[in-house]
């Protein structure tokens, strides 16, 4: 009994092996199976491409600082003065 469930066994592992994936499925070279079961063409190549990579940088804009002095002073040579 033992050897007929080792060869049952052996028989099952060499039938998977020899059963290979068919990349056509059936529908021949240039065709697959569509989600509907039907045959459906490969069309061909697709290329992506990436799109080109654009850096953008604002322009550095500087303002000067308001000069405040307090009231009745005036901004004179780099400093408030009377």
């Amino acid at each position: 009994m033992k050897y007929l469930i080792a060869a049952a066994l052996l028989a099952t592992s060499v039938a998977g092996f020899a059963a290979t994936a068919n990349a056509a499925q059936g529908c021949g070279p240039g065709f697959h199976r569509g989600p509907y079961g039907g045959c459906v063409s490969n069309r061909g190549v697709v290329v992506v491409r990436r799109p080109p990579v654009v850096v953008y940088r604002a322009p550095v804009v500087v303002v000067p600082r308001a000069r405040v002095c307090p009231r009745g002073m005036v901004w004179y040579a780099g400093r408030c003065r009377y």
